[in-house]
């Protein structure tokens, strides 16, 4: 049971850098969520950064939300939180994996991304990954971001887009300059 067993968790780095966040989270399950939230911000906080936060209806929003604060957010990372807990339908399956391949696919294209969207078979499940002090899977999704956004730094920024790359020179009628 992943209750009981005991795991290395990483020191949460100090940003280096000021670094602002936007925490993601789907309020479906609003108790669960709620604590989620409040683990997540006291990491980022702890860690000197900071935050804002934006609901979507459902776990499946996270992704497209995510795609939209990158594109015209000023954001050095998310954190994606909410829960899935199983029911009677497949729908379950639906929704876990395809906001976790959502998630997947936003951190390959270069988003520095902490994923803290449970995916439980139970009520007590959730409650025990989501309590602040307990597992703390919200603080565990942020302190996951900082350690991206920290190793992106180290590295160099990498926000690139792949292709061509229009000329910022233009004609005096307007039109780009071809090189």
């Amino acid at each position: 049971m992943a209750g009981t067993e005991t795991h290395f968790v990483m020191p949460t780095p100090k940003v280096s850098a000021p670094t602002k966040l936007l925490i993601v989270v789907s309020p479906y399950y609003k108790d669960i969520a709620d604590n989620l939230v409040a683990g997540a911000r006291a990491e980022i906080e702890a860690a000197g950064a900071t935050c804002e936060v934006q609901e979507m209806p459902g776990a499946l929003e996270v992704p497209p939300a995510i795609r939209i604060a990158d594109r015209l957010g000023d954001y050095d990372g998310y954190v994606a939180l909410g829960c899935i807990i199983r029911g009677e339908t497949t729908h379950y399956d639906t929704v876990c994996n395809d906001s976790s391949r959502g998630l997947m696919l936003l951190g390959l294209q270069g988003c520095n991304i902490g994923n803290g969207i449970l995916t439980v078979e139970n009520r007590a499940q959730a409650e025990v990954r989501a309590d602040p002090s307990d597992q703390n899977k919200g603080g565990g999704a942020a302190a996951a971001a900082l350690h991206l956004i920290e190793m992106q730094r180290t590295y160099g920024q990498t926000k690139k887009g792949i292709g061509f790359k229009p000329s910022s020179s233009l004609d005096d009628d307007g039109s780009f300059q071809i090189a």
